[in-house]
């Protein structure tokens, strides 16, 4: 790599920090620029040094590594912390995990182990520095890459937010293989994840990058294309782009309502279809994101739970004077052997039949722990040609609905 490894040691130990030191200081790749005592202190010096790589000890006096490794990732995203602990607990490595550390080693780690660990951490951090330096600074427009315009229906794109009144049959799987059958050269998707507290969408995706809504929530009243550009993932496969739910849950507490509604909004001006995944449980923020939405995927299946969760549904949100022609009826999940059929199923909501999943377990399940959207491999399976035939419904609803505007 063209610049040095940038390290800050992290220990309330003096001759542990002075150890590791030692075992790379022959490495000419790599600088330590610091070294603390505290976690508070680490807090400091990340911010005053801003080192690529955080070799942090997880037991401190003041402040346990744990927690000063979270206010450093979430000040410094670019920043790889490497969490050292003489304790190899699966429970501190998970925690770790959650907080942002990419590496966990055991204390005392080898040279080679150690070495490996922060080039490995160092070529992360120095790309997501070189993505931030591309994609942040905006002062002038001829330095922030031109993001087109949404192409259909002119230049507001549509808001498509799917909704299973009950949890667990498939909401998040039906959003991203929809996002994908939607996309094409010619048709720019977005899908925001607005299950705010235990958000899949970028696991169904296999990407596991650092970006969330969260990036966008704070700044949505100074919001241009630098910052979307920033923080939004493109999936690489199908060019379908993520904004995925905050990474921690109690960051899911800190998007308002508000928020939601101006991030729709402005995802609008550069998308042709923002795809809205959401949880059953209605709050805010999901109801402010179904309050902008042209179209909502009102998704069931033949049980009964299913069944009466979306008539309570309909019922709340006819008495907001949400008309059905905004709701885009799905039974997910077919199966033949079950007596309750589909058009019985929109005989008792009283909407019509418009879109049916059948069930594809073969297909689906290997999709989802792969991270692999099904209809870009496996467009025959009857699974895929009913997301087909759910993308069709919303062309053909949402050029009805415009018709008639």
């Amino acid at each position: 790599m063209a610049d040095k490894i940038k390290v800050l040691i992290v220990d309330d130990i003096a001759e542990t920090r002075e150890n590791v030191r030692k075992l790379l200081q022959f490495e000419n790749d790599i600088e330590v620029v610091g070294a603390a005592r505290t976690g508070r202190e680490a807090i400091s010096m990340a911010a005053e040094l801003s080192p690529d790589v955080v070799l942090m000890d997880i037991n401190m006096p003041d402040m346990d590594g744990i927690q000063a490794t979270e206010s450093i990732h979430q000040r410094l995203p670019y920043v790889q912390i490497i969490m050292l602990s003489v304790q190899s607990d699966p429970n501190y490595m998970r925690k770790a995990m959650l907080v942002g550390a990419r590496d966990f080693l055991t204390k005392p780690p080898s040279a080679d182990e150690l070495i490996s660990a922060v080039h490995r951490a160092g070529q992360m951090a120095q790309q997501e520095r070189s993505k931030m330096a591309a994609a942040i600074p905006v002062s002038a427009a001829a330095d922030v890459p031109a993001v087109s315009q949404g192409t259909f229906l002119g230049a507001q794109g549509k808001v498509v937010v799917v909704y299973a009144p009950k949890g667990g049959i498939g909401s998040t799987t039906v959003a991203v293989n929809l996002s994908v059958a939607l996309q094409n050269a010619d048709t720019r998707v977005m899908i925001l994840d607005a299950k705010l507290q235990y958000g899949d969408v970028a696991m169904f995706f296999n990407e596991h990058g650092k970006n969330t809504i969260l990036d966008l929530a704070p700044r949505v009243d100074d919001l241009d294309e630098g910052i979307l550009q920033s923080v939004a993932i493109t999936h690489e496969k199908t060019g379908v782009e993520l904004l995925p739910a905050p990474l921690h849950l109690a960051d899911a507490e800190a998007i308002t309502a508000d928020e939601v509604t101006k991030i729709i909004r402005f995802l609008r001006q550069f998308y042709d279809y923002i795809i809205v995944d959401t949880s059953s449980y209605l709050n805010d923020p999901i109801l402010a994101a179904m309050d902008a939405a042209d179209l909502i995927v009102l998704l069931t299946t033949q049980e009964i739970p299913a069944i009466k969760n979306a008539r309570l549904f309909l019922d709340l949100v006819h008495s907001f004077g949400w008309e059905d022609t905004r709701f885009v009826l799905t039974v997910n999940r077919y199966d033949k052997r079950i007596a309750i059929q589909p058009d019985r199923v929109a005989a008792n909501l009283k909407l019509s039949l418009d879109a049916v999943i059948p069930l594809d377990e073969k297909t689906v399940i290997p999709s989802v722990n792969q991270g692999v959207p099904f209809v870009s491999v496996h467009k025959t399976q009857p699974a895929s040609r009913g997301i087909f035939g759910l993308a069709e419904k919303v062309r053909t609803r949402i050029s009805e609905l415009a018709s008639q505007a």
